[in-house]
C-alpha cells in the first residue's frame, strides 16, 4: 500500500510541477514552483529506489524551484522537430576501421531488353531492365512516369498507400530527364526511374504530414536530403507514401494501408505505403525508414525486399525525427540487387546531417557462398513458431548453394535489451514535446496504452539519469554484438523470432536485409533476414541476391495487381 501511495504522490508531484511549468502567461511570479512537503519528496523517490534522509530531502525540496525554472525557460525557447540534440550517437566499437570512401558503383545496364506485351508486366520489371528500356527508346521517361502514376491512382483506393501525389513535379522532371538523355547526358542507372518516398520527408510545395492528423496541413520549405540525392541521380518522385502516424504502425490520419497480398489485413508499419506500393508494382522502388522494425516489418508483410543500412550511412536531413540516435533511412525494392542500386545513390555525406560517416561501399555482385563465413542464429531457428518451416527451408536452400552454416548465438541474458527501449521513448517524447503539451496528441487516430500519445506522456517520467544509464549499457551492447558478428561475413536469422535481436540491432546500428521466403495459407508473405557487420551492406545484399536467384519468391506478384 505504501508503494502505491508513493507512486501516486510521485506522479502527483511531477504533474503539479509540469502544470505550473506549462503556464506561459507569467501572471503569477511564484506559479513556476509549488512548495511540497518533505514527505512528498520522500515518496517521489520511492519508484526510483532511492533512499535519502530528512536533511537531504529538504535540500532536494529547495532545489526543485531551480529545476522547474530551467524547464520553463527551455520550453519557452521553442524547439522544432528538425533541431537535433548536440549529443550524437556513435555506433563504432573500439578499434573499428571504416571502409575507405569509394566512388559510386558502375552498374551494368543490360542490352536487348524488350518491352513486355502486357503492360502489367512492365510494372514489375527490375531497375536495370527499366533502365535498359529507357536507353533503347522502348519507352520514354515521361511515358514510364505516367504509367506508374496511373497505376498509383488506379490502385491507391484499394491499398490506401499514398498521402499525396507529386504529379506536377514528376511530369516536369520526366521531361527534363528525357531531354538530358536525348542530348547525351546520362546520370546513371536511376536516370528516369520513378519512385515513392515515405511522407516524413519534406518536399517544397507539397504537404509533409508525418501520417498524423495534427500535421496533415503541414508544409516544410525544404527538400529532404534523400530526395535531393535521388533527384541528382535522375530518379523521379511520384508520390509521398503513407506511414502510420508519427512512424508507428499502418494507421494514418485518413485510413489504414493494406497488404497487397491480403486486403483483409494491414501492411504493417511504419513504412507502410512504401512497402505496399512497391510490392504491388505501383512504383519500381520506394524509400522507408526504420527505428525499430519499420522497414523489416512492412517489407515482411508485403513481400518486399528491404535494406536497413548501418546507422550513419544515409542522410536524414529534412526527415521527421523520432529518435535521433536510432532513426535510419533505407530503400524498399523488389530485389536485393535493386536495393543495392538505390542504396549506392543515397549513401554518403550531407552537410545538413552531422551524424553521417564517410565510408565506402563495395557490391561484389555474384558471390560463392562456400567462400563466406555464414552464421545462423541456431536457438532461434530451433524454437517452434508459426512460420518456422519457411525459415528452416531457407537454411536448406543456403546449404544447397554451398553455404557452410555455423551456429551462433546473439542473445546475451546479462544485458537488459528491452529495457533500453526507454532510449527511443525518451527521444521520441522530446521530439514531440510540443504535441504533448499542446494537447494536440488527441488528433492522432490511435489512442490506447501502447500508442504514441500515451508513450509520449509516460516517457516524461524517464529521468535523465536513467536515459544516460541506458545509453551506457548500449555501449556494452555494441561491443558485445561486434565481438559476435566480427567472426562472420553474414548471420542468417528469423526476422522476428529469437528474443530482442530486432531492437538490439537497431540500438547497435547494424545493417540488415529482409527478403520474402514463403507464403502463409492466408496468402501473406513471410521473410528471412540477413544481418551484416557495420558498414558492410554489400556482402549481405549479395548473399540475399543469391538466395533470391535460387528461390524467386521476390518475383511473384500479388494476384490482384498483376
Amino acid at each position: 500500500m505504501k508503494k502505491l501511495a508513493g507512486n501516486f504522490l510521485f506522479l502527483s508531484l511531477i504533474l503539479t510541477a509540469m502544470v505550473a511549468c506549462n503556464n506561459q502567461s507569467g501572471e503569477e511570479e511564484d506559479s513556476s514552483y509549488i512548495q511540497v512537503s518533505i514527505d512528498s519528496v520522500y515518496h517521489a523517490m520511492n519508484p526510483m529506489d532511492l533512499d535519502f534522509d530528512e536533511a537531504e530531502m529538504a535540500m532536494i525540496d529547495s532545489g526543485m524551484a531551480d529545476l522547474i525554472e530551467a524547464y520553463h525557460e527551455i520550453r519557452a525557447y521553442g524547439l522544432p522537430n528538425s533541431t537535433p540534440p548536440a549529443l550524437q550517437f556513435n555506433p563504432l566499437p573500439y578499434g573499428f576501421n571504416l571502409p575507405d570512401p569509394t566512388s559510386p558503383v558502375s552498374w551494368e545496364i543490360p542490352e536487348d531488353i524488350q518491352r513486355p506485351a502486357l503492360e502489367a508486366d512492365l510494372a514489375f520489371m527490375s531497375i536495370p531492365q527499366l533502365a535498359s528500356l529507357l536507353r533503347s527508346g522502348e519507352i520514354s521517361c515521361l511515358a514510364l512516369t505516367e504509367f506508374f502514376l496511373n497505376r498509383l491512382k488506379k490502385y491507391d483506393p484499394q491499398l490506401h498507400c499514398v498521402v499525396s501525389f507529386t504529379e506536377a513535379y514528376a511530369i516536369e522532371q520526366a521531361k527534363k530527364m528525357d531531354a538530358e538523355l536525348a542530348s547525351g547526358m546520362d546520370r546513371g542507372i536511376l536516370h528516369g526511374i520513378p519512385y515513392g518516398a515515405k511522407d516524413l520527408f519534406s518536399f517544397p510545395g507539397y504537404p509533409t504530414t508525418w501520417g498524423a492528423g495534427a500535421y496533415k496541413e503541414q508544409e516544410i520549405d525544404q527538400t529532404a536530403g534523400i530526395i535531393k540525392k535521388l533527384e541528382e541521380a535522375g530518379a523521379i518522385l511520384l508520390a509521398k507514401t503513407t506511414l502510420g502516424a508519427l512512424a508507428m504502425g499502418d494507421v494514418w490520419f485518413a485510413d489504414t494501408t493494406l497488404n497487397p497480398w491480403n486486403l483483409e489485413e494491414g501492411s504493417s508499419g511504419s513504412s507502410a505505403g512504401s512497402s505496399a506500393a512497391t510490392a504491388a508494382g505501383l512504383v519500381p522502388f520506394a524509400i522507408g525508414t526504420e527505428t525499430w522494425g519499420s522497414i523489416v516489418s512492412p517489407a515482411t508483410r508485403c513481400g518486399a525486399t528491404g535494406l536497413r543500412p548501418t546507422y550513419g550511412r544515409v542522410t536524414r536531413s529534412g526527415a521527421m525525427a523520432l529518435s535521433w540516435s536510432m532513426d535510419k533511412v533505407g530503400p524498399i525494392c523488389r530485389s536485393a540487387t535493386d536495393c543495392a542500386i538505390v542504396f549506392d545513390a543515397i549513401r554518403g555525406l550531407d552537410p545538413k546531417d552531422k551524424t553521417l560517416l564517410d565510408a565506402g561501399f563495395t557490391y561484389p555482385g555474384e558471390v560463392d557462398l562456400s567462400e563466406l563465413k555464414i552464421g545462423y542464429f541456431k536457438s532461434a531457428f530451433d524454437s517452434r513458431y508459426d512460420v518456422s518451416k519457411f525459415d528452416k527451408e531457407s537454411l536448406r536452400v543456403l546449404r544447397k548453394l554451398g553455404a557452410k552454416l555455423i551456429p551462433v548465438e546473439l542473445d546475451n541474458d546479462s544485458l537488459p535489451i528491452y529495457a533500453m527501449s526507454i532510449i527511443l521513448e525518451a527521444e521520441a517524447a522530446a521530439a514531440f514535446d510540443d504535441l504533448t503539451r499542446s494537447n494536440r496528441d488527441t488528433l492522432l487516430v490511435r489512442q490506447h496504452r501502447y500508442a504514441w500519445p500515451n508513450t509520449f506522456r509516460t516517457a516524461r517520467y524517464i529521468t535523465a539519469v536513467e536515459y544516460i544509464q541506458a545509453n551506457r549499457i548500449r555501449h556494452d551492447l555494441i561491443e558485445d554484438y561486434h565481438s559476435r558478428m566480427k567472426e562472420f561475413d553474414v548471420v542468417v536469422l528469423p526476422s522476428y523470432q529469437g528474443g530482442d535481436h530486432l531492437l538490439a540491432t537497431n540500438l547497435t546500428g547494424h545493417p540488415v536485409v529482409v527478403v520474402p521466403n514463403g507464403f502463409k495459407e492466408s496468402g501473406s508473405p513471410t521473410s528471412i533476414s540477413f544481418l551484416g557487420n557495420l558498414f558492410d551492406e554489400g556482402t549481405i545484399l549479395a548473399v540475399a541476391a543469391a538466395y533470391q536467384e535460387a528461390t524467386e519468391f521476390n518475383k511473384k506478384k500479388p494476384p490482384l495487381f498483376e
